[in-house]
């Protein structure tokens, strides 16, 4: 079984359809959370998530494995920290330019989006346990697992521990199980500006990282016009 692996979506769209229009053939769909904040398409990528069949940012037969797998519910996803903020409050922990996506997407999000939100776990154990998904850390959502920290002690009894937060793609393969991060796809931050996606084969255990190119200046305009902080927008050039 081949499961594709998304984070960190942050309001990106144009990112957000690219990816999910770049993946391979995959048995079903998984996001690490995040998919709100920072960018000015909250809503959408929302409706991507949460009812794939009718979003027109998910290609037709994807929507289509993701409805049947998950019987219409939407695709697996785990409460990020903006998220949360979103739903919750908070976000004065946090840096301008995020505390504005905050508000923004509290303005652009109906209650049927924020309902959806707010029903997200922070773990998700999936495929008969075989896959858990975190945002920060099995034992923290809101901390920054760096590759650095990866290692076969962040597994329990699943196969593979999917992570997000970080923005940074990284994959390590144990004698115990496989620990991932497949990456941002809205706010890349670890210098590779591309979207990035993960899929991982879960009877192999083997991870194919993917990148893909998206139209950075149509985030830049929008965010722009939104009357968001510009360096939302120039930030994405860098992938920092």
């Amino acid at each position: 079984m081949k499961v594709g692996l998304i984070s960190d979506v942050h309001g990106n769209l144009p990112a957000l359809e690219t990816v999910l229009s770049d993946l391979p053939d995959v048995d079903a769909l998984v996001n690490a959370g995040d998919v709100v904040g920072y960018n000015p398409w909250p809503a959408a990528c929302v409706e991507a998530m949460a009812t794939p069949g009718e979003s027109a940012a998910v290609p037709e037969d994807l929507a289509a494995a993701a409805n049947a797998a998950w019987e219409g519910s939407g695709v697996p996803t785990v409460m990020g920290n903006h998220d949360r903020a979103v739903i919750e409050g908070g976000e004065e922990r946090f840096n301008d330019m995020a505390q504005a996506g905050v508000r923004y997407a509290r303005t652009d999000l109906e209650a049927a989006h924020r309902d959806w939100l707010s029903d997200r776990p922070d773990e998700r154990r999936l495929f008969d346990g075989r896959l858990k998904v975190v945002h920060g850390h099995p034992d923290d959502p809101d901390h920054y697992t760096m590759p650095g920290e990866f290692g076969p002690d962040l597994l329990a009894d699943e196969d593979v521990l999917v992570m997000g937060h970080t923005h940074v793609q990284h994959h390590e393969v144990y004698d115990e199980g496989v620990v991932l991060n497949p990456g941002s796809v809205g706010q890349p931050r670890d210098h590779d500006p591309r979207a990035a996606y993960a899929v991982v084969d879960l009877e192999e255990l083997t991870v194919e990282e993917h990148r893909v190119e998206y139209d950075i200046e149509r985030v830049q305009a929008a965010v722009e016009e939104a009357g968001l902080p510009a360096g939302i927008g120039s930030r994405l050039d860098a992938g920092r």
